[in-house]
């Protein structure tokens, strides 16, 4: 995987200014990790739209610092979800997806849903604004502009077919009792369904002075988690499958140097367990 620049992707002719601050401005390290593995000469997730968009915004993305090791823990990460979603929607023709926190991702123009999908995307509304801007509309397809500790926003939504609530990179900027409200109430409000989301441990929100993108956008981390937490959630919650981020299935198109560090940390129980990925039943 080749390395960026640092300003490879300073565009100066680009037609969208972007004005994100904190936990919002980390949607674009997300978004320029995917376009950086695009460009690779073996991409993991391939995600060209997300190239595309970073070429249309006015935002200095050298910044981020983004390495070919990063990139690809990122579209790692956005593939398994993308995975677990997919299976989902075979398994059920008519379902809804709930992507919490959708920032910039283009999940549901990678996934392209089948017409009896309903797919809702929720963010703050100036994240909704800039995606309105970037992506093209299209059937079944809702964008909703709120918080989403907000409960009004609920009622929107389908309750009458199975759902998956698809979460990236979103849990462990909220607090636990706002968290714990959201995921409770948006499996209440359906018949069943899946519950798809990364989250981090209490060891990685107390050193998250280590995490470069979330102190180079004035972050702020709060809910860490276990698979006991996770559980916790509701009584009707299975965890299905519970992953390290270091064990990711792909793990071995890391760059050596990546995929060597990876696998000798994956044996420290503190340091494997700061990240993972749970998909549960519900």
């Amino acid at each position: 995987m080749s390395s960026v620049s640092p300003n490879a992707d300073t565009n100066p002719d680009a037609d969208t200014k972007v004005h994100l601050t904190e936990e919002k401005e980390t949607l674009l390290a997300t978004l320029y990790g995917r376009a950086v593995d695009s460009r690779a000469k073996k991409p993991i997730l391939g995600d060209a739209m997300a190239a595309e968009t970073v070429q249309r915004l006015d935002y200095d993305f050298g910044k981020l610092r983004m390495g070919p090791g990063d990139a690809a823990g990122v579209a790692l990460r956005a593939r398994q979800l993308d995975v677990w979603t997919a299976r989902f929607l075979a398994a059920h023709e008519e379902a809804t997806v709930i992507h919490l926190g959708c920032g910039l991702d283009t999940r549901v123009h990678r996934l392209d849903p089948g017409p009896g999908v309903r797919w809702y995307d929720i963010d703050y509304p100036e994240v909704i604004d800039l995606r309105r801007r970037l992506y093209p509309e299209r059937e079944g397809y809702t964008t909703i502009p709120s918080s989403v500790t907000d409960p009004a926003w609920t009622d929107r939504l389908p309750s009458d077919r199975p759902a998956i609530i698809v979460a990236e990179g979103l849990l462990m900027y909220l607090t636990e009792e706002d968290g714990t409200a959201l995921l409770r109430r948006l499996m209440a409000h359906v018949p069943g369904g899946e519950l798809a989301f990364d989250a981090f441990s209490r060891f990685a929100i107390r050193t998250q002075w280590l995490n470069r993108v979330v102190v180079n956008a004035g972050a702020t981390l709060h809910w860490g988690m276990d698979a006991a937490g996770v559980a916790a959630l509701s009584p009707e919650l299975e965890i299905v499958e519970n992953i390290s981020a270091l064990e990711i299935p792909g793990m071995e198109k890391l760059p050596t140097g990546y995929r060597v560090a990876a696998r000798l940390t994956a044996h420290i129980p503190g340091v494997r367990d700061m990240a993972r990925m749970y998909r549960c039943r519900f």
